[in-house]
């Protein structure tokens, strides 16, 4: 059977798995995969005439144009869908277009959320029972879907040789073979995301890019000294920012280390996914948690905090800019992988970092590793003067202002000048003297990488 045969066998079959779920509901049902993109839907009516109200303008766009928008994935996934393994009740909210009330079913494949089965909830709505039979036509939905998966095209293979082949004639044959692989969608918007360290090298353990929202492709490359990383190509649409690119790394982190990511978001911080949870909420709650990002924060260390603490001890994740074509896709890996490191270093930066907001680390994450020991600043890194080393640079980051460091550090300004002149006698460097400054500045920033 060709791919297409095969694709249109298995569209047949998800047609009358919906239908199924309609019949044993008595309301129309609708499948999405876990992109919400559309894949079947079904109208069920005992009367035989078509509700009106069944058509409000959010189901209207997803049958119409086949897909949902950025502001419906994340008001729905705001009421704890992705992590759901039940059904989800959601009430109406008439001003955001939703006239009906909703139970998503989720489909899962191994644990694995693959999609979302919609109903429109009535009263009295489906019971129990009811609904614990659908939801085992839900569990025949993800097989097939991960048996789609699983025998379409796994590009890990090509997208790996991408960014391990060296400059040059490789690099160029391995960039083709990924853009026919790829077909019309090479061209499109991608960017690229570094999920690091990935807590294994073994494919197997590493996820699907079907089950990763917008991935396009995904492998395990070597990273660092002796760790992995999760390059995933994340597909954008030309009017996208990249927050598709945070959705995925965010629930890629929540894969890696269950629970050692948070689930607040920073004040002015906005994602393009909601905090999952497992139950839903009121209208008002899902409205709020579709500002927050699935598991990703992006705050500042308070005052005086450490400031040499990794943002998480299991991984963080890097996001390079957007392009267009495949033609640098190794520089974008580069840029992923800089603003990964970096997240690691700072943790005001994580746990998913933007390579365009990273600021001096742009530069410093290109410099050979060697050239972060400078010899003149080596005496201050030792343990013996942790806190030195923290006081130089909390002053440097402070712009030298003497008043906002010592109340950062918590400490009086007699101290602080104590601690700056023993940096001096340490370093030999004069902190009145702004090249002085820019290399102690440019070491301690450097040693984090």
């Amino acid at each position: 059977m060709t791919s297409d045969a095969a694709s249109f066998s298995r569209a047949g079959d998800y047609q009358e798995l919906v239908d199924e779920i309609s019949e044993l509901l008595g309301v129309p049902a609708t499948l999405e995969n876990r992109d919400f993109e559309l894949i079947a839907f079904g109208v069920y009516d005992s009367e035989g005439e078509l509700d009106p109200s069944a058509l409000d303008p959010v189901r209207t766009r997803s049958i119409l144009t086949r897909r949902s928008t950025a502001a419906v994935r994340t008001w729905f996934e705001g009421f704890g869908i992705t992590r759901a393994s039940g059904p989800v009740r959601i009430p109406p909210t008439p001003e955001a277009g939703v006239y009906r009330g909703r139970i998503c079913l989720p489909v899962r494949h191994r644990g694995v959320v693959l999609g979302y089965v919609w109903l429109l909830d009535s009263d009295p709505g489906p019971t129990d029972p009811q609904l614990d039979a659908a939801m085992r036509v839900t569990a025949r939905i993800g097989a097939l879907l991960a048996d789609e998966a699983q025998h379409g095209a796994d590009l890990s293979r090509e997208l790996r040789a991408v960014l391990t082949a060296e400059r040059g004639w490789q690099g160029d044959m391995a960039v083709a073979a990924l853009r026919t692989a790829l077909g019309p969608r090479a061209d499109g918007p991608y960017t690229v995301v570094c999920v690091a360290p990935w807590p294994s090298a073994d494919p197997d353990d590493a996820p699907s890019a079907r089950t990763v929202p917008h991935a396009t492709a995904l492998c395990t490359v070597p990273w660092g000294v002796t760790g992995q990383a999760l390059a995933v190509l994340v597909r954008l649409r030309a009017t996208d920012t990249l927050t598709p690119a945070s959705s995925a790394a965010g629930r890629l982190l929540e894969r890696a280390a269950p629970g050692a990511v948070g689930d607040t978001a920073a004040s002015g911080a906005s994602r393009d996914t909601a905090a999952p949870g497992t139950t839903g909420g009121t209208a008002s709650q899902g409205a709020a948690r579709g500002t927050e990002a699935a598991g990703v924060t992006q705050g500042t260390a308070p005052p005086g905090a450490a400031r040499d603490t990794p943002a998480l001890g299991a991984g963080v994740a890097g996001v390079a800019e957007a392009r267009v074509g495949l033609a640098e896709l190794a520089p974008a890996w580069q840029e992923a992988s800089a603003a990964a490191r970096a997240a690691l270093a700072e943790p005001r930066f994580g746990p998913v970092a933007e390579w365009s907001r990273i600021g001096p680390y742009r530069l410093l994450t290109a410099l050979p590793p060697e050239t972060a020991h400078d010899p003149v600043v080596r005496p201050l890194l030792s343990p013996a003067h942790r806190e030195l080393a923290r006081t130089a640079e909390v002053y440097l980051d402070c712009a030298g202002q003497a008043g906002r460091t010592a109340a950062e550090l918590g400490i009086h300004r007699q101290t602080l000048y104590y601690r700056l002149s023993r940096v001096e006698q340490l370093t030999g460097l004069d902190l009145d003297d702004g090249e002085d400054r820019l290399l102690l500045h440019m070491a301690l920033k450097g040693a984090r990488l």
